[in-house]
């Protein structure tokens, strides 16, 4: 896997933690324990995201 394929596999996992967040942010009762979760992949996902781009 190159670099490039790296990025892009990070930024398609970051929209879709994005539109999980979105999910569960809207429904009547949003599980607070699921969305902290979901938040945290998605720092983590960004975290790395930054340093390869830094890295090209």
């Amino acid at each position: 896997m190159t670099l490039e394929d790296r990025i892009e596999e990070l930024r398609a996992r970051h929209r879709t933690l994005e539109d999980q967040i979105n999910r569960e942010s809207h429904r009547p009762l949003p599980n607070i324990e699921s969305l902290s979760t979901l938040k945290r992949q998605k720092l983590r996902v960004k975290d790395e995201l930054v340093q390869l781009e830094h890295a090209r």
